[in-house]
């Protein structure tokens, strides 16, 4: 449920509470009614709701859409902008996906190309929350959760909610995986990457040999930066882009992107950054460190809510892949939540089946 409040002048000085009934036009109230300092009354609202997304990303709105097809009360809600993991990925960024992969809602997406780039899919993401009118509240931040009596509780940074049900569709680009070594906090360093203009003409150190990696030294080489690699692994990733494989192998063969594999970065210094490799220690002059190490689910607030995982390298949480229902009752997991440290797991392509999964299992559950 949602607070809604109204304030009434009573022309009297007092403190009391009292339930009553009042009829505001349009709405007629069932309230209760506590007098303030002076002659006003404040009278609350609550709106209950069967299911809140937390979450307005993709699969977000693909599981408030499906509610609001079967016709439930539903909310939305969103710490950040609409679809705000795609909008802090880097300016330049083309989708893996064909554009019809990416499609929620039976909303056309057309792109110039086979491949959508982030500024289309941004236009289009809006295009569906205004097209099917979602209710989504933006810039309010979950700040707990509490399930008692059957019922789910959310406080966020403006107003409390209550809801039957509870969708989890969570992204995991707000916590990068820290190098945890001295010099890290350094505004030299960062883990997110959005354009190469800043970097032209500078020393630039590359910590990771993912996508993210590969993109970010491609991209930042070609305008005009000395890009080094630091890997762990003794070569770049399978999981690398078939297109792109080639060209960051070839860069490195030529020498015009500098690669040590099998190193650590261990120390990051104002003007420069020391790393082990396998001939040992060495120093390179450096002015900025792009720390493309990847990002995690938010396991701490999981976890406060009871959702157990298993025991495996992915700390994957425990949840019904028929229901996506989690190891708590009426509690839904979607999108790539549901990969744990497993981020490559799941994607909107073939994750947008969860928000029919989710909502049909609601939907019988009341039935019941």
């Amino acid at each position: 449920m949602e607070e809604h409040f109204f304030l009434i002048n009573l022309g009297k000085k007092s403190s009391f509470l009292f339930e009553c009934h009042i009829r505001i036009a349009p709405l007629e109230l069932s309230c209760t009614a506590e007098v303030l300092i002076g002659e006003w009354v404040i009278f609350k609202k609550m709106q209950e709701y069967d299911i809140v997304i937390i979450g307005a990303g993709p699969i977000g709105l693909a599981c408030g859409i499906e509610a609001k097809k079967a016709g439930l009360r539903y909310l939305i809600i969103e710490k950040g902008c609409l679809v705000n993991s795609l909008y802090h990925y880097p300016l330049n960024m083309t989708f893996f996906s064909t554009s019809e992969k990416l499609e929620i809602g039976g909303v056309p997406f057309i792109s110039h190309g086979s491949k959508p780039n982030r500024a289309e899919a941004l236009e289009y993401y809006r295009r569906v929350a205004s097209s099917w009118e979602l209710q989504i509240k933006l810039y309010e931040k979950v700040e707990s959760v509490t399930n008692g009596n059957g019922t789910f509780e959310i406080e966020t940074s403006k107003r409390n909610y209550s809801s039957q049900a509870l969708i989890l569709a969570l992204g995991f680009y707000d916590l990068p995986y820290l190098l945890n070594i001295p010099g890290e906090d350094l505004p030299k360093v960062r883990h997110y990457y959005d354009e190469p203009h800043p970097y032209f003409n500078q020393k630039i150190v590359v910590v990771g040999a993912a996508n993210s990696a590969v993109d970010v030294a491609l991209e930042t080489y070609r305008k005009g930066a000395e890009v080094t690699m630091v890997i762990r692994e003794s070569e770049i990733r399978e999981s690398v882009k078939y297109w792109v494989r080639p060209d960051i192998e070839n860069r490195i063969k030529e020498g015009t992107i500098k690669a040590y594999f099998n190193s650590e970065i261990k120390k990051i210094e104002q003007k420069v950054v020391e790393i082990n490799t396998p001939e040992g220690p060495l120093l390179l002059d450096n002015d900025f460190v792009l720390a493309m190490t990847g990002y995690q689910p938010p396991f701490d607030f999981m976890k406060s809510l009871g959702i157990q995982f298993l025991d495996d390298e992915f700390h994957t949480p425990v949840y019904n892949d028929k229901t996506m229902e989690s190891s708590v009752s009426n509690l839904y997991l979607a999108g790539v939540v549901c990969g744990g440290l497993k981020t490559n797991k799941w994607f909107i392509e073939n994750s947008r089946v969860h928000a029919e999964l989710i909502i049909e299992t609601v939907k019988q559950k009341a039935l019941h």
